[in-house]
């Protein structure tokens, strides 16, 4: 999948094979290049066992309601600067790339301000990665030397992040990627059993540190099952493990089992199954910190995005790329605090808003909560010229929503609570006397009070025209 020409990490991987970087090329690489796409993906997902999903509906209740988290990407990659994923993408000698280890270490607090930022964005959640696919483990680990506590940085990033995290009040989730570039086992275990014995050991060792280590930790999202199928990684016994360590914890579908919730990529993209879903995205192009990406969406941008997944019922996990000293690109920084300041006015047609029925517009999209409907409209259309041979577009600026099915008590602007007038017939509603600029920015919201859950459809529109047997002779 791809999305403003950047494309997704599991799409990649389905693209061109795992190679397992450098090392790959000396532990069975060629086995791994022919990895199907099914184990990259986890589209063998398998179903959660009875337990997991009886519960699941309580374990989401908080998740669903919250909408908005941010991921943070920050690793050994940071130093170098050009993304994630620099040790596979460039070749790099694994003997050179751990030499970053000894210069890794980030400025103490930067994980409170990671957390303040998230705070003052409306960020509800957390999420951090504890070691990507270059193997680096940023906690504290009885299982190798390659972490950030027995290294340059001689402290627990993972604990510091958490800790900052819990003094915001926001929930904390952790990240980890099951592939592994850097163990010796970690392509090898693809066609050598007693090397897969060892490398699966190893994962479920480093997870079940996680899980005990830190208090409740309320999601693990982990990230691309190659080389191996879940039954290879066990991953049902993996997940076993980790409800009976955190049992209110929510986990994805990136083992290769259902999870409690999707993870598409890049794009916006509700599972059509009714299955909880979140969308992960990049502020700019780069996952990890890139120094030279300045392809920076717009607070409009990220706000559309957001709109879109609460539309839909799915939640919005935002990613910053830390600096090597753990600083945030200014940027990123004047992004999330113009979209929190947008949602200190606007959050309640953000959280704990509800799956709605609503069409596509060509200036608005919509939220709902309970009978309540949220025009969010990011082009401010302007009026229309007055005709008199078109009567239908009167003086001033109208937004229309056509189809509208409910019927409407009361519209008002969000921010300010100022009342909009309206008119309604089967055809739809119209919001009359609009003032010529948009009264907010980057989206002006109008709230829709309705007597029943609104809904529309364009197809249901199409039925409702009056007919008149135009150029029919």
């Amino acid at each position: 999948m791809a999305t403003n020409g950047i494309v997704g990490r599991r799409s990649f991987i389905k693209a061109v094979g795992f190679t397992g970087g450098v090392a790959a090329c000396t532990n069975g690489g060629s086995a791994l290049l022919a990895a199907t796409a099914e184990a990259a993906t986890g589209a063998t997902a398998k179903t959660a066992t009875n337990t997991e999903s009886a519960t699941r509906a309580a374990r989401l209740r908080w998740w669903q309601q919250a909408h908005f988290g941010m991921f943070i990407h920050w690793g050994l990659y940071s130093l170098i600067g050009r993304q994630e994923w620099t040790l596979e993408m460039e070749g790099i000698p694994l003997s050179q790339y751990e030499l970053l280890a000894k210069h890794f270490n980030p400025r103490p607090g930067a994980a409170r301000e990671w957390a303040k930022l998230a705070k003052r964005a409306g960020q509800k959640y957390m999420v951090m990665t504890s070691k990507h696919h270059d193997g680096f483990c940023l906690f504290d680990t009885k299982l190798t030397n390659y972490c950030a506590p027995k290294q340059a940085a001689g402290r627990d990033l993972v604990r510091e992040y958490i800790d900052a995290a819990r003094a915001e009040g926001l929930r904390v989730g952790l990240y980890y990627s099951l592939m592994d570039w850097h163990h010796p086992d970690g392509a090898r275990c693809a066609t050598d059993p007693e090397a897969r014995r060892r490398f699966v050991d190893y994962t479920h060792g480093l997870i079940r540190e996680l899980m005990t280590h830190y208090g409740k930790i309320d999601i693990l999202w982990y990230d691309v099952n190659l080389p191996l199928t879940p039954e290879q990684w066990e991953s049902e016994r993996m997940n076993k493990m980790v409800f009976e360590l955190q049992p209110d914890i929510l986990v994805n579908n990136r083992n290769g089992l259902e999870g409690d919730f999707s993870t598409p990529e890049q794009n916006v993209e509700a599972d059509k199954s009714g299955h909880a879903w979140e969308a992960c995205m990049t502020l700019n192009d780069s996952w990890g910190y890139s120094s030279a990406d300045d392809n920076w969406k717009t607070p409009r941008a990220v706000l559309r995005n957001l709109v879109n997944c609460a539309r839909e019922g799915g939640n919005y996990l935002l990613n910053i790329g830390p600096k090597p000293d753990g600083s945030i690109p200014e940027p990123s920084v004047q992004i999330l605090t113009e979209v929190g300041r947008w949602l200190e006015r606007n959050g309640r047609a953000i959280f704990e808003s509800e799956r709605g029925s609503f069409g596509w517009g060509n200036y608005a999209g919509y939220t709902r909560r309970g009978n309540t409907l949220y025009m969010h409209v990011y082009r401010w259309p302007g009026s229309t010229p007055a005709q008199e041979w078109l009567p239908f577009y009167q003086p001033g600026v109208v937004l229309a929503v056509g189809a509208l099915t409910a019927k409407v008590k009361a519209a008002r602007f969000l921010a300010t609570g100022t009342p909009v007038k309206f008119e309604q017939s089967e055809l739809g509603l119209r919001l009359t006397g609009l003032p010529e600029q948009a009264p907010d920015s980057p989206l002006t919201v109008i709230e829709i009070e309705c007597e029943s859950v609104p809904n529309f459809s364009h197809e249901a529109l199409r039925e409702h025209w009056p007919r008149h047997n135009v150029g029919i002779s």
